[in-house]
């Protein structure tokens, strides 16, 4: 194939018209590839074979381009570098938006080729432009750029790519474009910033800022209220790495008489008032007020019309409430001298709800009346009533009452006129009679018939009586303190018989008249009156002889029943054997599902078949290149199955090219994990096997790979979330123990974590299954052992089992409480073996608590035996989260040994040029600005700050803050990690 020829249909079949369209004052472009024409100036690396810039006419203007394709050579390392872009001097991330065409490997014919579909961005610092000078050590990589789409030849497509270049702090930068091996044009590069436009927000007037940066993602900035706005704090707001406003602080609002419109205050218009600062409208003058003028705060109430003391500006003005209706007097039953008077509310009431009732009483002797005086009592009260009634006691009979009742409201005190309604009213009632005599008729030793007399009336009335007996106490219930209680009864004669009365008892006994009106008199004087003993002795002897036989055999019944009951649980207690204890547990009784090494089938694709899902190409879209694996990139893409909702999953693919053992090996991962089932263990949705490209595809977690999610989240989260994350990992290592299944390469970096921060193992490429063996070992005779995380035996009998699993955890376990920190930091395989097998083991981490290290240091025990198993894990980290005070106790810490801390000097030896080389060193560039701001620009200086010295100069985050400052104490100790190891 003539690839000069493709080279050249591939950058001239391409049309494209470019409009760059930078939202308001939101993106300051640095450099623009398509505005600098022919300017370009872009240095290639190698000269020759390298990239090459072409051009098409376009619309009557020239658009250039630079390409490469050389898919038919090996080993491929093409560079081209831009020119020199000047950074401003606040925008420390840039974005680099880029516009290029890749040619898909497919469409190549050749199987020989070493085709690629990615290429790679870099980026690198500088203070000055340095011409032609070109080192690839100076650069760092950005991303690796990969098409959304990969079309056919005949039917091109452009893709657009946008890539962030973060904590820059140099007065300039290079981007640098690497090409391995793929057939890729370049049409545009545009590289710009973002700032937060000038704007009004809340009233508050906030000046164009430039957007902050990955160590800012949001920017304060300061304002100022309009003009007729106020605010109690100053009004502040954050500026996004987007570039967008958010988040308000302390709203200014508008002054009284003012109300906001268009991002300003405005006079309130005639007819409307605003009373206070606040950020509502102004509204219209409120019922019964005269029309206001411009600018009012308030309504003049009309005549007739008032507002209470404690009503707002706002309120509507009100009347005077109308006199209540239907004032009624009403005689009280069964009293004497009371009455209850009730009306209804005033039928206009003024529109206020706050309506209150005065009572006043006068009693009237002919035409002369007078108050009632604190003789006649109202109840509840007098004055202040709420409720339409009260009931006034303690009258006089035959005498004439009025009684006014005034309705009131909170506006009542502003005028004279009162309302109020009146009504008189007498009390007559008839006096009852008086009991003058009480007698006994019969008697009996349970019953007695009493009669009694009533003083002769000139009229007879009919009447009733209340009568009232008791027992008679002897002085032995007396003197105990007995109760006495009255039996009351109401009759309508005079005469009464009274039975189920005790034998040879004394009962006192005294009556009063009631009139008809239900008013009592008075009580007669209290008499004595008593039965007769019992008729015959004998019967009651029987009836207690009777009684005691009854009570002995119920008792007899009852010790009988107990007895029986105690025999049959002790029976019940002798069945229950030892075997009960070990049935009635649910987890003895289910079958331990095993796993089935995929490599022990025949044909490999029975394996695949048997345990995974297939999938069809068409129900699976690629989005975005997210990472590449051991067989080829893997993508973030949509899984869209029919009756299935859309589900965001990650693709891995396999690159062009592959072999048949390649492709069942890449195969066999699939049938590894969908033998799974765990909530901590990575999900598989399904394969693509029965097309051409083969494609494994998974949940997608959000958050990426534990290590280096903790790195970009360093001292973010505390020990109890940290120790959370691991106890997901191992019950996700608990559950492949179970099932008899080595994993083998169990690290950080194989853990994937999602948006609700849950951990899953992930990645089965070196994972085995247990042997049948009495040790449960798998021998390998070859193959990479990542010798950082693998335990001693494993690493020299090439033997493994859960026990180096749980080596490997507690490895894991470092990693996570180290914030992604490397294992053994810079030190060589030859090293990290050499200092395990002389018992060294790592520190501890910064703040990382006693009883998480102690864990570690059980999971490194030499005597694999003696290692803590899986399901001992678990518990152990279940009862750390069940009492975080365990996880207040922090293990020693030696910063000389528990991070790689610098000495004075740099990799080389020799001291430190600059804070900004020192920095780089720790991995904290990022604050190169802070310091330069604050004027420490010597490493002397450095050596004389303190831990307040540096949250002062903007360094806010815990872990950033301890390794900076653990940092110092290295280099005042002057000794290095090497030499303690030497030690």
């Amino acid at each position: 194939m003539d690839y000069r020829r493709v080279k050249r249909i591939l950058f001239v079949s391409v049309f494209m018209n470019f409009v760059f369209i930078s939202l308001q004052k939101k993106e300051e472009v640095l450099l623009d590839m398509v505005a600098s024409g022919a300017e370009l100036g872009w240095l290639t690396s190698p000269v020759e074979h390298g990239w090459e810039i072409g051009q098409r006419a376009v619309n009557g203007s020239l658009l250039y381009n630079y390409y490469i394709c050389n898919v038919e050579e090996r080993e491929q390392d093409n560079w081209l570098r831009t020119t020199f872009i000047q950074r401003h001097p606040t925008a420390s991330r840039v974005f680099v938006e880029l516009r290029f065409v890749v040619r898909d490997c497919n469409s190549f014919n050749a199987d020989s080729l070493i085709c690629k579909e990615t290429f790679n961005l870099y980026a690198s610092e500088a203070d000055a432009d340095i011409g032609t000078a070109f080192r690839k050590g100076l650069f760092r990589k950005v991303a690796t750029i990969a098409p959304d789409e990969i079309s056919s030849l005949g039917e091109m497509k452009m893709n657009i790519e946008t890539k962030v270049v973060d904590n820059l702090s140099r007065k300039g930068f290079y981007l640098a474009f690497q090409d391995i091996g793929a057939c890729v044009a370049i049409y545009s590069v545009r590289v710009y910033y973002k700032t937060c436009p000038a704007t009004v927000k809340s009233l508050a007037e906030f000046p164009e800022t430039v957007a902050g940066g990955e160590n800012q993602a949001l920017r304060e900035v300061a304002g100022s209220c309009v003009s007729n706005a106020v605010s109690e704090d100053q009004p502040r707001i954050y500026c996004t790495t987007d570039g967008e406003w958010v988040v308000p602080v302390s709203q200014c609002q508008c002054r009284p008489g003012f109300e906001a419109m268009n991002d300003a205050c405005q006079e309130c218009q005639s007819g409307f008032f605003k009373s206070s600062v606040s950020s509502e409208a102004c509204k219209p003058c409120p019922k019964n007020t005269q029309p206001s003028g411009h600018g009012a705060t308030s309504c003049t109430c009309m005549d007739g019309f008032y507002r209470a003391t404690e009503d707002p500006k706002t309120a509507v003005c009100s009347g005077l409430p109308s006199a209540p209706q239907s004032l009624v007097a009403t005689t009280a039953q069964m009293s004497i001298g009371r009455l209850q008077l009730s009306w209804r509310p005033p039928a206009d009431t003024g529109g206020r709800s706050d309506i209150t009732y005065t009572v006043v009483c006068e009693r009237c002797e002919g035409r002369a009346c007078q108050p009632c005086g604190e003789k006649v009592r109202l109840d509840p009260s007098n004055t202040d009533l709420k409720e339409t009634r009260v009931t006034v006691s303690e009258l006089e009979p035959h005498l004439n009452y009025t009684f006014t009742v005034e309705a009131r409201s909170g506006v009542s005190q502003f005028s004279n006129k009162r309302a109020t309604s009146s009504i008189n009213t007498a009390l007559h009632y008839t006096d009852p009679p008086k009991v003058t005599a009480m007698h006994l008729v019969d008697s009996s030793s349970t019953s007695l018939s009493l009669q009694w007399s009533v003083s002769h009336r000139s009229k007879p009335v009919a009447t009733r009586y209340e009568l009232m007996y008791r027992k008679k106490e002897n002085d032995e219930e007396i003197a105990n303190g007995k109760v006495t209680t009255y039996t009351v009864l109401v009759l309508e004669k005079n005469l009464v018989q009274i039975s189920d009365l005790s034998p040879s008892t004394v009962y006192l006994f005294k009556v009063q008249a009631l009139s008809p009106e239900g008013n009592p008199g008075s009580y007669s004087l209290e008499q004595e009156f008593s039965t007769l003993p019992q008729a015959s002795q004998k019967t009651g002897n029987t009836a207690v002889v009777l009684g005691a036989a009854i009570g002995g055999g119920v008792m007899l019944f009852i010790v009988v029943v107990v007895l029986l009951l105690r025999k049959r649980r002790r029976n019940s207690h002798t069945r229950q054997g030892p075997e009960d204890a070990y049935f009635s547990s649910p987890d003895q009784l289910k079958p331990l599902k095993t796993y089935v090494d995929p490599h022990t089938y025949e044909d490999p694709n029975t394996a695949v078949l048997k345990f995974a899902s297939e999938i069809h190409p068409s129900h699976i879209t690629k989005q975005k290149v997210i990472g590449a694996g051991e067989f080829g990139e893997v993508y973030r893409g949509i899984l869209k199955a029919p009756s299935r909702k859309e589900t965001a999953v990650a693709i891995k693919t396999l690159k062009p090219g592959y072999t048949e053992k390649q492709r069942q090996d890449f195969l066999s991962e699939a049938s590894i994990m969908g033998q799974f089932s765990h909530q901590n263990i990575i999900r598989l949705e399904g394969v693509v096997t029965k097309f051409k490209h083969a494609m494994i595809v998974t949940e997608y977690m959000e958050n990426g790979a534990l290590d280096k999610y903790l790195k970009d989240h360093d001292g973010e989260m505390s020990s109890f979330q940290l120790v959370g994350m691991l106890r997901g990992i191992a019950a996700g290592m608990k559950y492949l123990s179970d099932m008899s299944y080595v994993h083998r390469d169990l690290a950080a970096r194989n853990i994937l974590v999602n948006s609700n921060l849950e951990c899953k193992v992930s990645d089965f490429g070196l994972s085995r299954v247990l042997e049948d063996d009495p040790e449960g070992t798998y021998t390998t005779s070859g193959g990479k052992i990542p010798i950082r995380w693998t335990s001693p035996e494993a690493i020299a009998y090439r033997k493994f089992t859960s026990a180096s699993d749980v080596w490997s955890f507690g490895i894991v376990m470092w990693e996570v409480m180290a914030f992604g920190e490397r294992p053994y930091w810079d030190m060589s395989n030859h090293e990290v073996m050499k200092a395990i097998n002389e018992a060294f083991r790592l520190p501890a981490p910064m703040d990382c608590p006693s009883a998480v290290y102690q864990l570690m240091l059980q999971c490194w025990l030499q005597d694999r035996s003696k290692r803590p198993r899986f399901g001992d894990i678990v518990s152990i980290l279940d009862k750390l989260l069940k009492s975080p005070d365990s996880l207040k106790a922090i293990a020693d810490f030696d910063p000389r040994v528990s991070i790689r801390l610098p000495s004075t000097s740099g990799s080389d030896g020799s001291p430190f040029r600059s804070v900004a080389e020192w920095l780089e060193s720790i991995k904290m560039s990022q604050y190169s600005e802070n310091f330069s701001i604050a004027g420490i620009v010597s490493m002397e200086q450095v050596l004389q700050m303190k831990s307040e010295d540096i949250r002062n100069i903007g360094v806010r985050l815990p872990g950033h803050l301890k390794r900076i400052a653990y940092s110092i104490l290295g280099l005042k100790d002057q000794t290095s990690t090497l030499s303690v190891f030497a030690v």
